[in-house]
């Protein structure tokens, strides 16, 4: 009796381990991802959550326009500089910023690194907290960018999502 009650009790507990490990090991639909590049011993790291389109309306639709968006899915993406750049001819002194974009539909956008680098998207986003913002003007992707993805170059650095991409000039020192 007693060998058949620790049988079971090892038994359950397996059973419970193991559906612990299955809920945890549950990837995400929108991954996490990041890209890293170091420009003239300046180091440039953004981390990001990469939606798919999915057959969905983006921008205007899943994205509106007007609105203030986390630049990604999940966490707010955010922008990390290890020196002072400039962005679009504006300073952006070394820090860790979250970044987020407020699409528009006929006019330039506006780009916003905000001094709060852990936020759940935008749902806590204070103006107040801005360090920058600049508008930028988004171009018409040749190509169907099914996931969202961010691009580092010497002299800018994109967000490229369904027919959009967002180029966004930088210079480094």
């Amino acid at each position: 009796m007693k060998k058949s009650f620790n049988v079971l009790l090892l038994f359950t507990a397996m059973i419970v381990s193991a559906s612990a490990f299955a809920q945890q090991a549950k990837p995400r639909v929108s991954p996490a991802d990041s890209i890293s590049r170091e420009i003239k011993n300046t180091n440039i790291d953004i981390h990001y959550s990469s939606p798919s389109v999915k057959e969905r309306k983006i921008w205007g639709g899943l994205v509106p326009y007007d609105k203030v968006w986390r630049a990604g899915a999940n966490e707010a993406t955010t922008f990390e500089t290890d020196k002072d750049i400039t962005v679009q001819g504006k300073l952006l002194p070394a820090g860790k910023y979250s970044f987020f974009l407020i699409p528009k539909e006929k006019m330039k956008w506006t780009a916003i690194f905000n001094k709060q680098p852990k936020q759940w998207g935008a749902f806590k986003y204070n103006e107040s907290e801005d360090q920058l913002r600049i508008d930028v003007k988004p171009k018409k992707l040749r190509h169907h960018q099914e996931k969202l993805v961010y691009h580092i170059t010497p002299g800018s650095f994109s967000v490229e999502w369904e027919k959009v991409a967002v180029p966004i000039k930088i210079n480094v020192n």
